[in-house]
């Protein structure tokens, strides 16, 4: 049977009709993409009682073990940038950077944070401890003593955020269980897996904190 006039299909059943009104479709949707658009009407910072800062460098103040650091950052640096590039604290150690390893945790406040969690800025008139603090007079806090004892790092990477994060937990709970300070732990990891070296030497903290040393 021969096909009516105007309506001549192609091989793959599509009518030359219906293949010129989705050409013309398509072209429209382009030009529509292409036009551009309008800016958008920014409300002014003053307006909003807001005082921009940045993308330029920016005084920063940090006190960090107990001194106060200073400094000038973008806006966008993390505080575990802020302290290794900017004020040589390396304690802290960047090995994940995506909040999951627990290498560069400080303490801000007297709690454990994930410094590459946070911008620098936001630390600013906090009280900052990382590992560096846990020596006084070449005397090691009792903490990185005992895994220096039971041999509880290897590579090393990890060790100051464990030290750090265990010495937040025994100050929150002086006479944590060894359970207790494992899971407090829950964020650190350790890719050496000196797992039971840890345990051995949190078994002996719990025990010398309970008798009060």
């Amino acid at each position: 049977m021969s096909e009516p006039q105007g309506h001549n299909t192609n091989s793959a059943g599509l009518s030359r009709r219906d293949f010129l009104r989705g050409t013309g479709a398509a072209a429209a949707t382009v030009a529509l993409a292409e036009t551009p658009l309008a800016p958008v009407a920014e409300a002014a910072p003053a307006k909003l009682g807001v005082t921009a800062i940045g993308p330029g460098p920016v005084k920063l103040t940090l006190q960090v073990n107990d001194a106060q650091m200073t400094t000038n950052v973008e806006p966008r640096v993390t505080l575990l940038d802020a302290l290794r590039n900017y004020l040589d604290v390396t304690g802290c150690k960047r090995v994940c950077d995506r909040g999951t390893c627990g290498a560069c945790t400080v303490m801000i406040d007297g709690k454990p944070v994930y410094s590459c969690t946070m911008l620098a800025l936001e630390a600013q008139g906090k009280k900052i401890k990382t590992a560096e603090s846990l020596i006084d007079g070449g005397k090691l806090d009792a903490v990185p003593a005992a895994f220096v004892k039971h041999d509880a790092q290897q590579c090393g990477f990890c060790t100051p955020g464990f030290v750090v994060a265990m010495r937040a937990a025994f100050d929150k709970n002086p006479k944590a269980t060894p359970a207790e300070i494992e899971e407090a732990l829950s964020g650190n990891i350790c890719r050496c897996g000196t797992y039971q070296q840890m345990r051995d030497a949190i078994v002996e903290l719990c025990q010398t904190q309970r008798k009060g040393g």
